[in-house]
């Protein structure tokens, strides 16, 4: 009776896992069909409502993506993985959930098949080194300081995107900031911050080609006095303070009793003094220009306005971080520490324009400058958006480059030449994992099938001629061209990917394929609401009695 109870109660295990594999699955191919139509430079683009009713016009994965509110959470971990792919190499994010939607379709027919997960994940694991390797032999180094080749290689890289229409520019615009940025980090590798040191300002105006890098920084502030203060100044002196310019406020309540009237003239000039005295410490160096994060007072800025020093308050500490970058200036947390090498001095121009309603200081024409703004101009705020988001994509993929300065080709010919390699390799491979891996390596098609899709073509006739150039490890450079859907030479038509992005794609379609597969049970944690009215319910409790009158198996 006992061994009976037991298998009733596996059995009933096995089929809830199958189940939870199935709803996984069935989530994970629903988030990559919505994403499916936006691969390629032929794709669609989707209009999404954002939530605070903002229209967002893309066809970025990872943008559509971001503003799906779904609740299943196999659908939730799946668009975690274009948010890791954006932030680790900044491109590929539509790929990479295509392709784990595909390596879980794939693992469908396995697991009703009774294959365990843990047979499928060994496979797909070992199909993934696999493919690395296959990389690695058809990836050709570049050399970075070739401006051309790098101009080829990001736009080839954006050419998916909306802004491609638009030519060079958005590929200019990338390779001149990240250039600027980037530093030595020894044994001949280069880092570049996008994050801390390249600013995009959007300013609604002009046209789309009045988009500049700036060989500085610009800030969305104007001088504290603008009759009394200079609003252009040739090669400045600059001082970056992390401290307020007036005078200090009690931290807590503070009373003073004044028995005098003279006390209080006595108290206020107290006031004048200390800030006269920072001020006096500030002007000993002959600055042109003071920028402080914190405040300033009307005192300090009469007395910086009368030794024609000019001020700027309260601005951002990341602004201030890009000013120092860019100048050569050290931000100083006391105006009586100040000393000589804290003034920078790299700035050729400090300069305030109107641009539109607004404001802007310049610091530009930087001797040597760590950080730079990207000034974009264009005709609509949803426009520029949609650069500003290409733009990343753009400085992401040249930051990759210079960082790794390796290439494969685009155009799913790297996915093909992936596959064939795997489905050569299958041959070799001895007991049941075989058939998965077979699977992984048909998986890696589906990339090439949704660019031949959403081109317009015949897609079986393309996949079929295609499959037969790749058919003996041959031609790793043919896939198709996005534009036309016709099966062409990648490297004669210049369609290249970094091999960093395709390489993470890889690992983490693959990995998060495998988490999906492992999953069996699904557990809410989630209390359900009450009806309202009804107190806490009590919980039952069992006496031994209870566990004697009941019955293990039904009649």
């Amino acid at each position: 009776m006992h061994s009976s109870v037991l298998v009733l109660k596996d059995s009933l295990k096995r089929e809830s896992g199958a189940k939870v594999h199935h709803a996984n699955i069935q989530a994970s191919k629903a988030v990559a069909d919505i994403i499916r139509t936006t691969l390629g430079p032929r794709s669609m683009l989707k209009m999404l409502l954002d939530a605070s009713g903002g229209i967002v016009v893309t066809n970025d994965g990872n943008a559509i993506l971001r503003e799906l509110d779904i609740a299943h959470p196999a659908a939730k971990s799946m668009i975690e993985l274009s948010r890791t792919q954006d932030e680790e190499v900044g491109d590929g994010t539509t790929s990479v959930i295509i392709l784990a939607g595909e390596m879980l379709h794939v693992a469908e027919a396995f697991i009703d098949k009774n294959y365990h997960p843990t047979v499928i994940c060994r496979a797909y694991n070992k199909a993934l080194e696999d493919a690395i390797a296959a990389i690695d032999k058809i990836a050709i180094p570049i050399n970075v300081q070739d401006r051309g080749e790098m101009l080829g290689l990001v736009k080839s890289c954006i050419g998916t995107k909306f802004t491609s229409q638009f030519g060079d520019l958005i590929a200019d615009l990338a390779i001149d900031a990240t250039t600027t940025v980037g530093v030595d980090i020894g044994q001949g590798l280069r880092d570049v911050d996008i994050k801390n040191y390249i600013k995009v300002e959007k300013v609604p105006g002009a046209q789309l080609e009045d988009s500049r890098v700036l060989k500085g920084v610009m800030i969305n502030k104007d001088v504290v006095a603008p009759g009394k203060m200079r609003r252009k100044i040739v090669n400045p002196r600059i001082i970056l303070l992390d401290c307020p310019l007036e005078y200090k406020k009690g931290e807590n309540q503070t009373n003073a009793e004044l028995l005098k009237e003279e006390d209080w003239s006595l108290l206020l000039e107290l006031e004048e003094e200390y800030i006269k005295e920072l001020c006096e410490q500030i002007l000993k160096l002959k600055p042109d220009l003071v920028v402080t994060e914190k405040g300033l007072s009307d005192l300090a800025c009469h007395y910086l306005s009368k030794s024609g020093v000019s001020a700027i308050r309260r601005l951002r500490k990341t602004d201030n971080n890009r000013i120092a970058k860019a100048s050569g200036a050290v931000i100083v947390n006391r105006p009586d520490e100040l000393k000589e090498s804290d003034v920078g001095t790299g700035a050729g121009l400090f300069e305030v324009k109107k641009i539109g309603d607004e404001y802007f200081a310049f610091i530009v024409d930087c001797k040597e400058p760590k950080a730079c703004t990207v000034l974009l101009r264009g005709p609509s705020k949803d426009l520029l958006n949609e650069v500003e988001r290409n733009l990343q994509d753009a400085m992401s993929v040249a930051r990759n480059i210079i960082k790794n300065p390796k290439l494969v080709p685009g155009g799913g010919a790297t996915e093909m030449t992936v596959s064939a390699a795997l489905k050569q390799k299958s041959s070799s491979i001895e007991g049941i994992e075989k058939w998965p891996y077979e699977a992984a390596a048909i998986a890696f098609e589906s990339i090439p099938r949704t660019l031949a899709q959403n081109c317009g073509v015949n897609v079986i006739r393309t996949m079929t001629a295609l499959q037969g150039k790749h058919a003996n490890g041959e031609n790793a450079w043919i896939g198709i061209d996005g534009n036309t859907g016709a099966i062409a030479n990648m490297q004669e038509r210049k369609i290249w990917d970094a091999y960093n992005v395709k390489a993470q794609t890889f690992k983490t379609a693959i990995e998060a394929a495998c988490m999906l597969l492992r999953i069996d049970d699904i557990v809410s944690g989630i209390k359900k609401t009450q009806a309202p009215g009804a107190g806490p319910s009590k919980p039952k409790i069992e006496t031994e009695g209870d566990a004697d009158g009941e019955q293990i198996l039904p009649d």
